[in-house]
């Protein structure tokens, strides 16, 4: 069904994007980035947190981590990540395949300035091998998702 919530959700309010299903796995930041031949940092990953009584999805670039002092003094507590199975029963997608498109209950959703620096991000589709390709404010505008600061930049490797 979540993959399918994804296409619905997309044939409505967007029939000029495809959700682009492949083969191998898209699972993890890696296997998307290979999936999909992007830079790991253009996969626009999900995280489904709570925040106090809150149930939020945050969308970051895929080489961005949660920053919990960020985090905590934007929305006045301590991100909590939700197990799998309250994730798939909110948002209708497995992890692996979450995404702010098509899910199962009203939930806010957050993008993550990491994401502003692209010209299009590829977030999951549903499943564990779909995604589509979208500049980051259109994925926002589509979700009436909220621009937050709350991950720190991808660390620069070691020379």
């Amino acid at each position: 069904m979540s993959l399918q919530s994804v296409k619905d959700f997309f044939a409505v309010h967007a029939p000029d994007i495809s959700v682009i299903e492949t083969e191998a796995s898209s699972a993890t930041v890696a296997l998307a980035a290979e999936a999909h031949g992007v830079d790991p940092d253009q996969i626009a990953k999900t995280i489904c947190l709570r925040a106090g009584d809150e149930v939020v999805l945050l969308v970051a670039s895929g080489m961005s981590r949660l920053d919990n002092r960020k985090f905590r003094d934007r929305f006045g507590a301590k991100p909590r990540m939700l197990e799998a199975d309250e994730v798939v029963a909110r948002t209708s997608h497995p992890v692996g395949g979450v995404c702010p498109f098509g899910v199962a209950e009203p939930l806010q959703i957050y993008c993550d300035e990491s994401l502003r620096r692209f010209e299009l991000v590829v977030p999951a589709g549903g499943a564990t091998n779909a995604a589509v390709k979208i500049s980051p404010q259109k994925m926002a505008e589509l979700t009436s998702a909220i621009w937050v600061d709350v991950c720190q930049p991808p660390k620069a490797p070691e020379a």
